[in-house]
């Protein structure tokens, strides 16, 4: 249960993790190793893997005191008892009961803010990581908050920190049975190898501290640290937020939330499911371009790894999803660290091309806020802009089981071109809904959406079914962690940020208006006396980057109807709904139209209207689901409320196709293009075993199950190769899978999509998400443009 030392055969320029560390996908885990140092170009990777064989599995080491098996058997449904029904969603397990629960009866939970502080001028100790109450269980609610409020402790540094030592260490030795030798307070690797890059040019400015511990009751920990204070727009008293869960005693505070799908649905047990704090809301970091964070990640979990309800690893890595940073602070697979431990992850906010392109920071448009009205201006190119992030765990071969688990949280960047602040007409900044009373990262019509779907057992505990290979999908939607609930919208514009934090499921999402009686474009479910009226609203971003132009979704110029494109896993897509052309008292509501059989892939979209007038509805038989899959249908409900404000922010109408251009896409030339290096990765299962399913076959080569131990490919960094266009070819190697391919590091442009040109939507779009399939309208191969710069390391390519 520590941090071993590095493999003799590590080189700091490999970025290796440390020998075997401890590890299901996000569909599958394959590696694409970008391994260089800056000014130095690096070899293509080698193809003799034969040594592998011989070593233990890469995650070896997170089982100490147990074994996979037992991680594995304290599951609700024993893996004999697992069986089929006509549509098994979820694989293998009964339908998720709803304990009385309806559709939009409770208040939905708008993020929290984790709140970020600057860094200390000097660091003084106190209270150490609270000790676990048992070797199944995490620290004592209080206790752990006590502890979170105290400024950052030990002092962030360049090297990892192995000088002081694990807290939990007594407790680990009574679980392992051994003594540990000198275990290192920090999970970072020690070592050059997994030092800060260039630390000194991007020393952190600001910090955050979280600790991933099992479901608790709130204790308003981060009351204090909410930018608005619950004292400004919409959160001040009076306004949509001031109350966190619309019911008496939560005015300006979430002290007292507890983690219930519904107000009607049991408690969720801490072995069930793991947040960042132990709790709900789910959490929101406010990021600034220019303002280099640290953030510390404690690993508060069970020091027993089978304390899980049968699903998920206590040891953890957090990737922040698609940040441009350095390997080390990336998330790598290996790079996780143990109990009792914490990560100092650096994220230097720096745009990419900070070394080739406006290099001396004169551009206005490369930036972030100040927090004084002003821009703290940055080299970089401003193209390549991002908003919308999220972060999540990446532990090998546990990545799908803990972000289901709740490892998983938002991020919005803020920069010069998306301020947050609706009302600061600088030229530069587009002005996306959001408020007007703070400098920066106004949340009042800025709304983050997290969606997946989940599913619970018989006593109404989150629940995983570990057997099934071929992607779990959950029976029930949620949207941040709630089953169908109504958020409360004034009649006017908002953004809304939307991300599928699924691990198998994929979405598309249409919007509705409610029309009493029959009189709406599309007809009710018989005896619901409501009908329908379609939505339109302006998709603005793809991923987490502002698109070229804002696309209107009304079915004109190769949009759909009121609808989004198929969402992937990890997709996010940003868009502004209208609601001034409504009344107060209009509800609308969301619709999931895409239907799964099993996680291998989606089926096609169901139409619209078959949702809305009850022809597809899935049927509760008792033990199975029949006729359909109950994640299609609708999921959160808009409730429209008057405003007798002044809306600021932008029209889209103003930056559609030939029209104004908010950030444009940095296209390559025609000779970069002529001139690029071309890689092709295959994402196939065929080849792969029981224990090793998915594979990935690089340049041809034979189809190789993710080992982060394995180099596959070295793109340069040196002077020659700085930013050199490099173009993937990422293809389905059959199967009968779709797969959310993620490339880690850099957004890349969407060439073809089957040899043809993609979709309106991809066109104006950065990516870092990359659909091929054979379901719901893909394609089997893709064709990308992707150049890598300012930091070397190991990071993946993966599905």
């Amino acid at each position: 249960m520590q941090n071993p030392a590095p493999h003799p055969d590590s080189t700091p320029s490999q970025g290796d993790s440390p020998e075997a560390r401890s590890g299901t996908r996000l569909s599958t885990l394959g590696l694409l190793a970008a391994v260089a140092m800056i000014g130095l170009p690096v070899a293509f990777g080698f193809d003799d893997t034969d040594f592998l064989e011989d070593l233990p599995p890469a995650n070896d080491g997170a089982f100490e005191g147990s074994s996979l098996d037992e991680v594995k058997a304290n599951g609700f449904i024993p893996e004999d008892d697992l069986g089929g029904g006509n549509y098994d969603v979820p694989t293998g397990g009964p339908p998720s009961p709803l304990f009385g629960a309806g559709s939009f009866e409770q208040q939905m939970l708008r993020f929290e803010e984790f709140g970020t502080d600057p860094l200390p001028g000097q660091f003084t100790a106190g209270a150490p990581f609270p000790s676990p109450t048992s070797l199944t269980s995490g620290p004592d609610g209080a206790e752990l908050d006590s502890f979170l409020a105290q400024e950052i402790y030990p002092q962030p540094t360049r090297l990892s920190n192995d000088i002081d030592h694990n807290p939990w260490q007594p407790e680990i030795e009574e679980f392992v049975g051994r003594p540990l030798v000198t275990p290192p307070a920090e999970g970072r690797p020690p070592g050059e190898g997994w030092a800060h890059q260039r630390y000194d040019e991007f020393p952190p400015e600001v910090y955050g501290v979280t600790a991933q511990t099992g479901s608790r009751v709130n204790g308003g920990l981060r009351d204090p640290e909410q930018l608005h204070g619950y004292a400004l727009g919409e959160f001040a008293p009076g306004g949509l937020y001031h109350n966190t869960t619309g019911l008496p005693g939560f005015d300006a505070t979430t002290e007292g939330i507890e983690i219930r799908f519904h107000p009607d649905m049991p408690v969720q047990d801490p072995e069930a499911l793991w947040t960042f704090d132990g709790t709900l809301p789910p959490k929101l970091l406010m990021a600034r371009y220019g303002h280099e964070i640290v953030f510390r990640h404690y690993n508060g979990l069970p020091i027993d790894p089978s304390a899980n309800r049968g699903f998920g690893l206590h040891t953890i890595t957090t990737h922040e999803h698609n940040g441009h940073n350095p390997a080390e602070s990336d998330g790598y697979t290996n790079a996780f660290f143990f109990p009792g431990q914490f990560y100092d992850y650096g994220w230097p906010m720096i745009l990419a091309g900070h070394d080739s392109v406006n290099t001396d920071a004169s551009d206005p448009r490369a930036g972030g806020p100040d927090g004084q009205g002003g821009i703290r201006q940055i080299p970089g190119d401003y193209r390549e802009t991002m908003s919308t992030h999220w972060f999540h765990d990446h532990m090998l071969s546990f990545t799908a089981q803990n972000v289901y688990k709740g490892n998983a949280a938002m991020m919005n960047y803020y920069s010069a071109l998306d301020r947050g602040n609706e009302g600061l007409d600088d030229g530069v900044n587009l002005r996306f809904p959001s408020g007007t009373e703070l400098d920066w990262g106004n949340r009042d019509y800025d709304v983050n959406l997290v969606i997946a779907s989940k599913a619970w057992d018989l006593t109404g505990q989150l629940w995983f079914n570990v057997f099934n290979l071929d992607g779990f999908v959950g029976d029930r939607l949620l949207t941040n962690w709630q089953y169908h609930p109504y958020l409360d919208v004034r009649a006017r514009k908002y953004r809304f940020r939307i991300l599928n934090g699924d691990v198998s499921r994929y979405l598309q999402i249409a919007l509705v208006k409610v029309v009493e009686g029959s009189g709406g474009q599309m007809a009710g479910a018989p005896g619901s006396g409501e009908s329908y009226d379609r939505v339109p609203f302006y998709l603005i971003a793809d991923d987490g980057n502002v698109m070229e132009h804002a696309l209107l979704f009304d079915g004109t110029n190769g949009t759909m109807d009121s609808m989004l494109p198929l969402q992937s896993i990890g997709e996010r897509f940003d868009i502004i709904v209208d609601f001034s052309q409504f009344q107060p008292g209009d509800k609308l509501r969301f619709v999931n139209l895409t239907e799964h059989k099993t996680g291998k892939r989606p089926e096609d979209m169901v139409p619209l209207r078959e949702v809305l007038n009850g022809e597809y509805e899935a049927v509760n038989e008792g033990d199975e689901w029949t006729d359909g899959d109950p994640a299609v249908g609708q999921f959160l409900e808009l409730r429209v409320q008057p405003y007798d404000g002044v809306d600021l922010s932008m029209d889209p109408a103003e930056y559609t196709p030939g029209n104004k251009q908010m950030i444009p896409v940095p296209r390559p030339s025609q000779e970069e293009l002529d001139n690029a290096l071309h890689r092709t990765f295959e994402f196939g299962r065929s080849s792969g075993t029981d224990s090793a399913p998915w594979t990935i076959k690089t340049d041809g080569g034979a189809g190789l199950f993710m080992d982060p131990r394995r180099l596959s490919a070295a793109p340069t960094l040196g002077p020659e190769g700085l930013g050199a266009l490099e173009i993937w070819h990422i293809e389905n190697g059959g199967g009968g899978w779709s797969h959310p391919v993620h490339v880690h590091f850099e957004e890349g442009i969407i060439l073809s999509r089957g040899g043809e040109a993609p979709p309106i939507w991809e066109r104006y779009a950065r990516k870092d998400m990359y659909r091929v399939g054979n379901k719901a309208g893909d394609v089997d191969d893709l064709e990308i443009a992707i150049r890598f710069r300012e930091f070397a390391g190991t990071y993946m390519e993966h599905c």
